[in-house]
Formats: C-alpha cells, sequence, structure tokens
C-alpha cells in the first residue's frame, strides 16, 4: 500500500480500538451488574463480531461495484471518445494523451471534458450535414419539379458513422453542382420564357396563356412559387418555342407568296404608289428572313387575313382587265422583235389565246406567265443579236452612202461651183473612206452571224429573211459592180485607143462636119466604123442584161422570202430598186456619153 493509505488504516483501527474498547467496557460493567451468563456474554461477542464482518464485507462489496462501475464507464467514454474521433476523422485529440495515469476517478475526470468536447463537435458537425444534405434534397427536388412539399430537417437522414470533412466537402461539391445545374435551368428557361414572349409579341398571340399551358409556375404572376425547372418542363418549353418558330416560318412564307404575288399584280395593273404603300408591311418581308423579324404584330392573321383579301381583289380585278394586259404584252413583244428585226409571232395564233381568254378557257396566271417567258427569251435573243444588230445597221449606213456616191459619181456638174458644192465634197470623201471598209464590215458580220447561228442552230433572219443569204447577195452585186467597172475602164481604154486612131487619120482638130461625119459613121454610116458600133453595143447590152438580171435575181430571192412569211421589209426593195437604177444610169451614161468621166473613178 502507499504511504497515504497506512496511516489512513492505523488511524480507523486505533478509532476503532478505543471506541469498541469504550463501549466493550461499558457492556462488561453493565453484564457485572446484571449478572450475565459467561456464556450468554461469549455469544453475544461472537455475534458483535459477525456483525462486524458483515458490515465490513458490505462495504467492501459495495466498493468492488463502485470500482467494476467505474471502470465501465471510463471504457465506454473511452470507446465513445474513439468513435467519435472515428466519425468525425480525426486521428486524435490534441488536449488528451494517448495512455492516462492514476486513479480511476483521475482518469474519468480527465477524458469527460474531451468526451464533451468531442460530442458537442459531433452535434455541430451532424448540424452541419443536416443543413447540406437538405439543401441538397430541396435543390434535387426542384431540378427533378417534385415542389410538392417543403423538405425539413426531420426528413433528413444523416450517417453519424461518417462526419468526416471530407465526406462534408464531398456534399458540400454535390450541392455546388446542383446549384449551378439549377442555375443553368433557370437561364435556361428564363431564354425560353423571353423568346416565348417575343415570339408571341411578333405573331400577335398571348404569350401568358401560352406560359401558362406549360406549367403555371413559370408565370410571373404566381408569387413566390418556384419555377419548375424540370426536364419535362425544359423539353415542353423546347417544343413549345420550336412550335412557335415553325407558325413564323409558316406565315412569313405566306406573306412571301402574298408579297410576290401582290407585287406582280401591281406591276401587271399599273397599280399607284400610294395604294401599294398601303401594304409595303407586306412587301418589304419579301426578301427578309424570319431571324431578322421581331418588331411585335409584324406577322399577325390580321396583316395575313388583308394581304389575301388584296390579292383576291387584285386577281378579280385582273380577270377583267386580262385582255387588256394581254395585249400590252404583244405589243412589247412585237416592239422588241421589230427592234431588232427578228420575226413576230403569227397573228392567228394571237387570235386564237384571245379567242381563249373571250371564253374564259385558259388560266389567266398561266397566260401571263407564258408570255413573260417569251418577253424574257426575245430579250435574250435580241441581247445575243445586239452586236450583229449593231455591225447591220452599220453596214447598211455605209450602202446608203455607197449609193449616194454612186448619184454623186454620176452627176457631171458636180466640180461646178455652186452653193454647197463643198460640202458634198467632204461628204463624198467621208463616204469613200466608209465604203472603203464596207469588206471588212460585211466579211466580219458574216463571220459574226455564221457563229450565232451555229451556236443556236438556227437561220439569223432579218426582217424574216435570211441575214447570211442578204450578205452573199450583196458581195455578188458587188463583185459584179467591180467586174463591171473593170470591164468600163477596159472599154474606155479601147474607145481611146479607137479615138486617138481617128484622130491620127482625120487629124487631131477635127472640123464641125468632120466631127459630124465621125458621128454618123460611128451611129452606122459608114463600113468602117460598124465593126467598133457593134461591139460596143453588144458590150453595153450584155453590161445592161448582166446587171439587170443580177438585180432580177434578188428581187426573186426577197420574193421567196416575203411568200414563206406573209411581210417584206421596203429596205430590200429598195436596195434592189437602187440596184436596178444604177445599172440602167451606167447603160445611158455611156451610151449618151462614151468620154464623159466615170463614176468608178
Amino acid at each position: 500500500m502507499g504511504s497515504f493509505e497506512m496511516p489512513l488504516k492505523m488511524r480507523t483501527l486505533a478509532l476503532l480500538e478505543s471506541s469498541c474498547g469504550y463501549l466493550l467496557q461499558e457492556l462488561k460493567l453493565i453484564w457485572d451488574e446484571v449478572g450475565q451468563d459467561q456464556i450468554e456474554r461469549e455469544k453475544i461477542l461472537l455475534d458483535l463480531e459477525q456483525e462486524c464482518l458483515d458490515v465490513y464485507r458490505r462495504k467492501v462489496d459495495s466498493a468492488n461495484i463502485s470500482r467494476a462501475r467505474l471502470h465501465q464507464t471510463l471504457a465506454d467514454s473511452e470507446a465513445e471518445f474513439t468513435h467519435l474521433l472515428v466519425s468525425l476523422g480525426e486521428r486524435s485529440f490534441p488536449c488528451r494523451q494517448e495512455k492516462m495515469s492514476g486513479t480511476l476517478k483521475e482518469q474519468l475526470d480527465s477524458i469527460t471534458p474531451a468526451l464533451r468536447e468531442m460530442q458537442l463537435r459531433k452535434e455541430e458537425r451532424v448540424n452541419q450535414f443536416r443543413e447540406v444534405q437538405m439543401q441538397i434534397q430541396r435543390t434535387s427536388a426542384e431540378i427533378e419539379g417534385h415542389l410538392e412539399h417543403e423538405i425539413s430537417p426531420m426528413d433528413v437522414a444523416v450517417n453519424e458513422n461518417d462526419l468526416s470533412l471530407k465526406k462534408l466537402g464531398e456534399y458540400r461539391i454535390e450541392l455546388q453542382r446542383l446549384h449551378k445545374e439549377k442555375s443553368d435551368r433557370l437561364l435556361k428557361v428564363d431564354e425560353y420564357i423571353n423568346a416565348v414572349h417575343n415570339l408571341s409579341a411578333t405573331l400577335g398571340m398571348d404569350s401568358s396563356d401560352i406560359i401558362t399551358k406549360v406549367h403555371p409556375s413559370l408565370e410571373g404572376s404566381c408569387g413566390k412559387q418556384s419555377k419548375n425547372i424540370s426536364d419535362a418542363i425544359l423539353a415542353r418549353l423546347d417544343s413549345t418555342v420550336k412550335s412557335l418558330k415553325e407558325e413564323k416560318q409558316r406565315r412569313l412564307e405566306k406573306l412571301h407568296k402574298l408579297g410576290k404575288t401582290l407585287t406582280n399584280l401591281w406591276s401587271l395593273m399599273d397599280t399607284s404608289i400610294e395604294d401599294q404603300k398601303l401594304f409595303a408591311h407586306v412587301t418589304d418581308f419579301i426578301s427578309v428572313s424570319a431571324e431578322a423579324i421581331s418588331k411585335p404584330g409584324s406577322l399577325t392573321l390580321d396583316i395575313i387575313h388583308q394581304a389575301e383579301a388584296e390579292v383576291e381583289r387584285l386577281d378579280q380585278l385582273k380577270a377583267s382587265k386580262m385582255k387588256e394586259l394581254f395585249l400590252k404584252k404583244q405589243m412589247e413583244l412585237e416592239e422588241i422583235c421589230k427592234k431588232m428585226h427578228m420575226e413576230i409571232p403569227s397573228q392567228s395564233e394571237m387570235n386564237n389565246i384571245m379567242n381563249l381568254i373571250n371564253c374564259g378557257e385558259i388560266d389567266h396566271a398561266d397566260l401571263l406567265t407564258s408570255m413573260d417567258e417569251q418577253i424574257l427569251k426575245a430579250k435574250e435573243e435580241a441581247s445575243s443579236r445586239k452586236d450583229i444588230m449593231e455591225k447591220v445597221e452599220k453596214w447598211m449606213v455605209s450602202c446608203d452612202e455607197e449609193r449616194w456616191l454612186e448619184e454623186y459619181s454620176r452627176d457631171e456638174n458636180r466640180y461646178l461651183v455652186s452653193r454647197g458644192a463643198h460640202k458634198n465634197l467632204k461628204r463624198a470623201e467621208r463616204a469613200r473612206v466608209r465604203v472603203s471598209k464596207i469588206p471588212a464590215l460585211v466579211s466580219s458580220l458574216m463571220a459574226k452571224t455564221q457563229n450565232w447561228e451555229e451556236e443556236r442552230k438556227k437561220l439569223f433572219l432579218y426582217d424574216e429573211v435570211p441575214l447570211l443569204a442578204m450578205l452573199k447577195e450583196y458581195n455578188l452585186s458587188r463583185h459584179e459592180k467591180e467586174e463591171e467597172k473593170q470591164r468600163q475602164r477596159e472599154k474606155k481604154r479601147v474607145q481611146g485607143q479607137v479615138v486617138a486612131e481617128q484622130e491620127n487619120l482625120f487629124g487631131s482638130r477635127p472640123t464641125t462636119s468632120n466631127r459630124r461625119l465621125s458621128n454618123r459613121s460611128i451611129n452606122g454610116g459608114f463600113g468602117s466604123a460598124t465593126p467598133l458600133n457593134r461591139r460596143l453595143s453588144m458590150g453595153i447590152q450584155q453590161l445592161g442584161l448582166h446587171s439587170i438580171n443580177s438585180a432580177s435575181q434578188g428581187i426573186s430571192f426577197i420574193k421567196e422570202g416575203k411568200k414563206a412569211q406573209g411581210q417584206t421589209r421596203a429596205a430590200q426593195y429598195n436596195y434592189v430598186s437602187c440596184l436596178r437604177e444604177d445599172t440602167a444610169s451606167h447603160v445611158s451614161a455611156t451610151i449618151s456619153s462614151p468620154s464623159s468621166p466615170s463614176f468608178f473613178n
């Protein structure tokens, strides 16, 4: 035993001995006075000793029980402390050593504060877990759309076996993820709602009614009720927005069609600008995409109905003016054909179409479309003929200058001083330059015409006469003129030689009687001049017949074209007539004045 226990026991024994001895002495005196029997005395003393032993035994048993309880309490405290350390995820407690010393009460007093602190920490940690888990369940319920009842702390079951900071961190990360998902869903819902508002405003619909049909919580007038952001609601919102966009696209396509129809009808019937402005909000959308339209009320059903009514009204008006429109387009087509000297549609075909219009047996839209197609084709062909036609016009102007130059060359008084003679001289110079370019122009024109015909697989008609035939005829006529010119020069040379021979025979300056005699000789008076007269007459006859035959061939060619097409062109007739006049003039000039200057010079 320790130094502290020994004195206590000795004091206890001493106390007992003194107290018991005093009491025994007093009991002995009482027994002596009474005369108690010795046997009885010993028996009483034995009973007293047994009772003392029983009292001591009870005290010892009680002390053992208290010690066992202290051991159990200490063990329970140790186990609870260890369990709290494990559940809280801590390895040790800073204020408590691993091994304890001292009595049981000292050990119990040492672990009790640490255990209390750990219990408080556990309680705080449990509250943290319960709060985080409650928020997780609440956020998950909002995401899933289960908003029927409010989640309370009592609905949350916390696993007290794992209260570590690591686990708490995992819960908090999960909560952050759910918060982000909720935030993303709310943003997406707001985007859908804004899209519904904008589309409804553009289409003239009630957005509140549309959104309420998706879910009442999405409408702003529902108070503090949380918005349903579940997958089903997002899918319904997406479907609603898509259906509104499709409706917007359908209405826009209908307005596109109506706008184009209105534009065509306005163009056909020459509608005034003031009347067109009434439906400018319809025609402005013809080239606009659906994404670019956001103005409220732009695509309402009333606008579409108004446009449809206007189209119906214009269709009825168009039916009454169809004949006028057809005649106008016919005139436009004929004007294009006349301007470019192309083949004009036959009058019988136009009359048949007019009869069908009068009988109502033809679709107006198809007719106008057909006429527009014909006009478009005519414009395309006119565009392809433009370069050739410019050269044709230039060629014809050059031919006119050539004819004028021929007439001017035949004028015997062209060199006389008179008013305007200098202007004619200048014009003759310009005409000679232009006429000298005709062969190259005709050659280029023929090459372009042949390329055009090969590309188009058809003849190039000029006023229903093949242009290549005209050009070949012109080249033939020009070649004949050149040959005739050469023959005239040869005849002039021969004639000059004959005159020179006569001058040598009769003298250089013949008298009047001699000149008369020479003339008579040329006219057949003398045999010596007869061969010259006969040769000259035969040459003139051949020249006239050849020129007339060439002109007749040109006339017969054009007449055949007239029979085939039913029309003629005055310019070609004038050209052939001019050829005939030129030939006759040459013959008369040669007969009347053999020695006069030739127009070929």
